[in-house]
């Protein structure tokens, strides 16, 4: 697996986005993009001016073609690679398909946290997270409800 370099202290936005059934949207990156063929959460870097939900918004809708809505943030961390990350629960609307723009995403699916964390080619930011939401410590779902 190729290692990720130092982004010094960018910030980015990461989606999780679960089913009825407790499965999550992941997606396996794409040839062109930093660590190709890993899988992780879809998301991507906050550009100048954005708040986090509007990078998460933009950012799923480039890499699997649907709009979200961002519901809560659920966690914060900084990666091995100098990365600010806020993790953020997304409403993803079940009546449209998803769609993978092929310059970031080689192909989506649908994996519970526990399939997703035993994963050899899980990237190594998800783990983390992953750890928490199988200890309890992180809720996925939707307070509201």
């Amino acid at each position: 697996m190729q290692s990720i370099p130092d982004q010094g202290g960018r910030r980015g936005a990461v989606g999780i986005c679960p089913r009825d059934d407790g499965r999550m949207l992941i997606i396996r990156r794409g040839p062109g993009v930093l660590a190709p063929g890993t899988l992780c959460f879809p998301g991507g870097g906050i550009e100048t001016g954005e708040s986090e939900q509007q990078a998460l918004v933009r950012e799923i809708e480039e890499e699997v073609g649907v709009r979200v809505v961002p519901v809560r943030r659920l966690w914060r961390c900084r990666t091995d690679w100098n990365v600010n990350l806020a993790w953020w629960l997304a409403a993803l609307p079940t009546a449209e398909p998803t769609i993978a723009d092929p310059r970031e995403v080689a192909s989506i699916h649908w994996m519970t946290p526990h399939e997703m964390a035993e994963h050899p080619d899980l990237l190594e930011s998800n783990r983390e997270f992953l750890r928490l939401v199988l200890r309890g410590q992180i809720c996925l779902q939707d307070r509201e409800r």
